[in-house]
């Protein structure tokens, strides 16, 4: 085969085996919509107008599922898992509980009368440290009408003493605390308990039973301790009319109040453990019913006694209110002690609270006040707590209606007053006071000064005695 055959079939070769040119494709046009009864092709998938819908058979018990089938495999129960399951449930209900009782207690649901007047929410533990749930035993003050009597050259804006307490004088609180006799009618122990915070001190005013106020009492003896059930002014509750005599004679701003009766003071001193202290002489208050001399615990009892005695001094009343400081002192170095103790400021709140609870006082103070004040007195010394008695004598032979009273010093209460019980005030005049002397012209001045401190109280001795009125029954 020569050239040119090679050549010719070369050619042949390759236009046989050059490929077939591709159809033209025509882009779809997406516009137009499918006909959807137009065929397919021959493997269209049939078409169904509701499909089926298979459900699957409940498995019968012991039914046969094939001769493989497993065998049930039964879960032992772990006992310990169990309990652990039921503490964590337990838990988290007590927890719930828990922070339901939270919420409750914090937050602001219960509508409260402020100090000032003014209302706002508070939650329930505010609440309950600041009602004052005694209060409606004796009532509220009318403290609208107090004339404080500011001294000018004190800068009063600025004085704060840190306690929060609803003074009417910034830097002290005065409370009048009245002990009643067994019948509630009379007041056989009257002190006004000025706390002066600012100074850190107590001053302690003695009042006698048988100061003679006759224009506040309808009494015909016209005596202090008769104010109470016998004021005159039957239109206010009978607190306010004792603590307006305070006021006008006295010139001391009553912040709060304090009453008890004497069976009380037997369960609150009983609640504390009993009073130490040191008696020079026996106490017979009735037959029966004997302290023995030296060293002693006094019980509720005891203490009672204690304060009420009064037949044997040499002067009556007036012995019986010099007597009582002496107890003021041991109780307040008991009261001293428990501050100071372990756990102190607790200890005093429960007293406190136990005390609030069983209504052993009426008082128009809140807890959340009371402690407040038991906690400044705990931090006293015995040498800043100060106590005076009202100077004045007593009227024998001299009487009113027929009564022996106990007649004020006018002047020398004035400037017993101004020297000890009005720290933010003006001096006080004679026309700044209600007082009205009985006997004008002075016999005796031996109660013109009684001022003593705490500490010096401690250690102090019995009144004297008077041998004429010991009792005919004894102790043996």
């Amino acid at each position: 085969m020569n050239s040119e055959e090679i050549k010719e079939t070369n050619s042949n070769t390759e236009q046989k085996q050059s490929p077939k040119p591709l159809k033209k494709l025509v882009r779809v046009n997406k516009a137009v919509p499918a006909n959807n009864s137009e065929y397919q092709g021959g493997h269209e998938a049939p078409q169904y107008e509701n499909p089926p819908v298979v459900t699957p058979r409940e498995t019968q018990d012991g039914e046969y599922h094939g001769r493989y089938e497993a065998e049930s495999v039964k879960t032992k129960k772990n006992p310990k898992r169990e309990w652990q399951d039921v503490l964590v449930k337990a838990m988290s209900i007590i927890l719930s509980l828990a922070v339901i009782i939270i919420l409750i207690l914090t937050l602001p649901i219960v509508n409260f009368k402020e100090k000032d007047g003014s209302s706002r929410g508070v939650s329930l533990i505010y609440f309950i440290r600041n009602y004052k749930w005694l209060g409606d035993i004796e009532g509220e003050l009318d403290k609208s009408k107090v004339d404080v009597q500011l001294n000018p050259d004190i800068d009063h804006e600025n004085l704060n003493d840190g306690l929060d307490l609803p003074q009417l004088i910034e830097g002290q609180y005065s409370v009048l605390f009245l002990g009643f006799d067994e019948e509630v009618i009379n007041t056989d122990i009257m002190w006004v308990l000025q706390f002066d915070i600012l100074a850190a001190k107590l001053n302690i005013l003695q009042i006698p039973r048988d100061t003679c106020l006759p224009d506040y009492t309808n009494a015909p003896n016209g005596k202090f301790n008769s104010i109470y059930h016998n004021g005159k002014d039957s239109s206010v509750p009978k607190i306010q009319n004792v603590v307006d005599a305070v006021q006008e004679n006295f010139g001391i701003p009553i912040d709060a109040y304090i009453t008890t009766a004497c069976y009380d003071i037997v369960d609150m001193v009983d609640l504390v453990g009993g009073i130490p202290m040191h008696l020079d002489n026996k106490i017979i208050y009735e037959a029966g019913k004997v302290i023995p001399a030296g060293d002693v615990t006094l019980t509720g009892e005891q203490a009672e006694w204690f304060m009420r005695f009064r037949h044997e001094w040499l002067q009556g009343d007036v012995g019986r209110v010099q007597n009582q400081r002496r107890f003021m002192a041991a109780a307040m170095r008991k009261l001293i002690n428990i501050a100071g103790g372990e756990d102190g400021h607790n200890q005093l709140y429960k007293y406190i609270k136990e005390i609030y609870d069983n209504k052993w006082l009426a008082t128009d103070m809140t807890i959340n006040d009371l402690t407040k004040l038991a906690d400044f007195a705990g931090t006293l010394s015995m040498e800043n707590v100060l106590v005076n008695m009202v100077p004045g004598e007593e009227s024998d032979p001299v009487k009113y209606n027929d009564n022996l009273v106990y007649s004020v010093h006018k002047n020398e209460t004035i400037a017993m007053l101004n020297k000890y019980f009005r720290p933010y005030q003006r001096p006080m005049t004679t026309r700044d006071t209600a007082i009205v002397e009985f006997i004008t012209n002075h016999k005796h001045n031996v109660f013109d000064d009684t001022s003593a401190t705490f500490n010096d109280l401690e250690n102090s001795t019995e009144p004297m005695r008077d041998p004429n009125k010991a009792p005919e029954w004894t102790d043996e």
